[in-house]
This record gives structure tokens, C-alpha cells and sequence, in this order.
């Protein structure tokens, strides 16, 4: 029961250390329009740049 409580708390812990997921541009392969998202929009789209750290895709995020 301990070891069951333990993992509980440490995945836990975990999980509130993570950050928020990145965001990235995609570009419309039928005409063109770009957009900021943080998952992919589908088989229309490519991924053109990112990862950004803002949902307007403006602030880069840095390489540790």
C-alpha cells in the first residue's frame, strides 16, 4: 500500500512540473492560410515553423 502511494505522489509531482505544450504554424496546402495551434489540423496542413511559446505563434521557444 506505501508503494502504491508513493508512485501516486511521485507521478503527480510529476505532472505539475510539466509545462504547457508548444504551439506551431501550419500552412494550408489548398491556399495558403497559415495558422497557430498546438496540435495538428490535418491532412491539409504542414507544420512550417515552431515550436512558439504563445498561442499567436510570435515568441519562440529557446533550446536548452
Amino acid at each position: 500500500m506505501k508503494k502504491i502511494a508513493l508512485l501516486l505522489s511521485l507521478s503527480i509531482a510529476g505532472a505539475a512540473l510539466a509545462g504547457p505544450a508548444p504551439y506551431y504554424q501550419w500552412r494550408s496546402k489548398l491556399n495558403g492560410t497559415m495558422a497557430c495551434s498546438q496540435t495538428p489540423l490535418g491532412a491539409g496542413w504542414e507544420k512550417t515553423a515552431g515550436p512558439y511559446r504563445d498561442a499567436r505563434c510570435e515568441k519562440l521557444m529557446v533550446a536548452k
